[in-house]
């Protein structure tokens, strides 16, 4: 069974922290460059942009679950999960406004440009997502503590095991654009990393 869809989705886990020492942050992203690190990554309090043109996922799951966040205010999300995945032309990006004597800043990552990025296992917290999308051999209405072809729960989500959930064997996207809160990937290398500071915003879409 093949089922495409387009539009508002939402889901979990894409972001890169941004941190007072800037060196830190490129310390990080060269090392996902170099290969197989465990990744969780996620800007307190804040949402930021992905866009990709191309996602290949295999073991696909989603399922509802909820961010803390600080002050205790829960963010509700949908989570997308893949056991491995492919993507092309990523770009991710964050605005961290009024920063004292600097004003707002975009700390934008682009990566896949030639050799997509790859991830296992992972965890997309998504608020909102826009895209071209091909699920094969998708089931919906599975609990999402009993599907047998995506990673399974993430341990850190706030998730009911038996609530409502959809699986597939595998998932295409295409010209992919997605705010979210937070990524999270058992390893994640970043081909052809390039990270960039720039003043004022400059978002990926």
């Amino acid at each position: 069974m093949e089922s495409q869809a387009r539009g508002g989705t939402r889901w979990k886990r894409f972001a890169v922290v941004m941190v007072p020492s800037v060196a830190a942050t490129a310390a990080i992203g060269v090392a996902l460059s170099q290969g197989a690190l465990a990744a969780s990554f996620q800007v307190s309090g804040q949402q930021f942009k992905v866009s990709a043109e191309r996602l290949e996922g295999k073991g696909f799951i989603q399922y509802g679950a909820y961010d803390e966040q600080v002050g205790g205010k829960n963010q509700p999300v949908a989570v997308s999960a893949f056991k491995h995945a492919e993507i092309n032309k990523m770009c991710q990006s964050v605005v961290t406004p009024d920063i004292p004597l600097v004003g707002t800043v975009t700390l934008q990552l682009n990566a896949g440009g030639k050799d997509p990025v790859t991830a296992e296992n992972l965890f997309i917290d998504v608020a909102q997502l826009d895209a071209n999308a091909t699920f094969r051999n998708i089931n919906i209405g599975v609990a999402a503590g009993a599907s047998n072809k995506g990673p399974g729960i993430n341990k850190d989500d706030h998730a009911s095991r038996g609530g409502f959930a959809q699986e597939a064997d595998s998932a295409t996207l295409t010209d992919v654009k997605q705010t979210a809160w937070a990524t999270s990937a058992g390893t994640f290398k970043l081909s052809g990393l390039s990270m960039k500071i720039h003043k004022g915003v400059k978002e990926c879409y």
